[in-house]
């Protein structure tokens, strides 16, 4: 087994956000850095869309930071195959799940692994697997766990929602049964969304993706499908009575908020909100806060374009009856899973962290009534596809890759 510690110093630190590119000049940095106190916001690429306008001041391209306290870094496990989402057990070991349809048990250490099996088949092909976990907030006295997945079906598949509970010998998922499916089917690869989160009513929130194709990306507008939604349901996947659109015919009473792309961010913060992070297409990563019944735009609003360079519906970056991300990025990050934080590190308590793919860091945000004022990129040097982030139960933040590594970053 790997074990790799590393330490980044201040310089390094520094020397990475200097050196990302060169598209603003030396001595623009020094003037932003003079007036603000604060660094400049550590993007430095040309922008995608640079005719786009934000809606508000510090939507995008917020001051930059720099963590003070020292903090260390290190590879505790490096054996994983394609890890996708990670939760910790109420002892501190890690749950984590595999694409290919298991989940392994890592010790707190990272040392020891145990294979967990018996979930139902799933589509690996592209973005598809077994995707989040969740722990049953009963989980003590039921040990029933909750899991995404890409469901394999005749016409081609979707993203189901699971559960089944721990064997005693922690090897088995004993009766495994899918509580939801977000229909419509189709015969994709790509979007499955699939984050999993339960709230303090005991109520659990599934993000879905539209699927990504032309074809479906409709769907994210189309209140009688599951695509491109974020949904509220009970343990027995029925919808949660409080749900905004109860008694509405236009509507899937599962529905929470739509109008989404791709997300696989969910998180809550200390006050009971939910947070969701969604990849744009071209640019246009967003931030959300997420309210109940609203439209988030998706298939009208971005501020991204198309992988080929056209602008999306003209361009239309603000909309009536549409909500703004609280943050974006152009060009993207593409975050996966995200965390809210409130471990040992006093300046990164309630700070939200995510996890980024072809962006290859974590990404840590200060977020002030609701509002982004601070940004900081971390463990660039690393090049990993940060698949998801934990905020853990011993005080630490934890980090898988899709390379199979899981990194725990920790106050020194």
């Amino acid at each position: 087994m790997k074990y790799q510690i590393l330490k980044l110093s201040s310089f390094c630190l520094i020397l990475m956000i200097s050196c990302t590119g060169n598209s603003k000049s030396t001595s623009e940095k020094n003037n932003m850095a003079g007036q603000s106190g604060q660094l400049p916001n550590p993007e430095t690429a040309d922008k995608n869309a640079p005719s786009y306008q934000s809606a508000f001041a510090g939507q995008s391209r917020i001051a930059g930071l720099k963590t003070k306290a020292e903090y260390k870094v290190e590879i505790i496990n490096s054996s994983l195959e394609k890890p996708w989402g990670i939760i910790n057990l109420p002892d501190g070991r890690f749950l984590i799940t595999e694409k290919s349809g298991f989940m392994n048990i890592v010790s707190p250490d990272g040392k020891t692994i145990s294979k967990v099996e018996g979930f139902p088949k799933v589509d690996t092909n592209a973005q598809g697997g077994l995707l989040d976990v969740a722990l049953d907030p009963d989980f003590q006295n039921n040990r029933m766990i909750y899991y995404t997945f890409s469901e394999p079906v005749e016409d081609g598949n979707h993203t189901a929602v699971g559960k089944g509970k721990l064997s005693e010998n922690e090897k088995m998922i004993e009766n495994p049964q899918v509580i939801f499916r977000a229909t419509p089917t189709y015969d994709g690869k790509l979007h499955y969304g699939s984050r999993l989160v339960f709230d303090k009513e005991g109520y659990l929130f599934v993000s879905t993706g539209e699927r990504s194709d032309m074809e479906t990306r409709p769907l994210a507008q189309n209140t009688m499908a599951y695509l491109g939604k974020v949904l509220k349901i009970t343990k027995e996947g029925k919808p949660a009575p409080v749900n905004p659109f109860i008694g509405n015919v236009k509507y899937k009473p599962e529905i929470y908020s739509y109008g989404h792309r791709n997300p696989q961010g969910l998180a809550m913060d200390d006050k009971g909100q939910l947070w969701e992070a969604e990849m744009g297409p071209k640019g246009g990563d967003e931030v959300n806060l997420i309210q109940p019944g609203k439209n988030y735009g998706w298939g009208d609003v971005t501020y991204g374009l198309e992988y080929s360079g056209k602008k999306i519906n003209n361009g239309t970056t603000q909309k009536e009856g549409t909500e703004q991300p609280v943050y974006y990025w152009d060009p993207s990050i593409s975050m996966s899973g995200i965390t809210f934080y409130n471990g040992t590190m006093e300046e990164w308590k309630n700070n939200l962290f995510l996890g980024c793919l072809s962006g290859e860091k974590i990404i840590r945000l200060v977020i002030k009534d609701n509002k982004v004022v601070g940004e900081e990129w971390l463990l660039e040097d690393q090049k990993e596809r940060f698949r998801d982030v934990l905020n853990g139960y011993d005080g630490n933040l934890y980090g898988i890759t899709d390379s199979g590594k899981l990194y725990k970053i920790s106050k020194k």
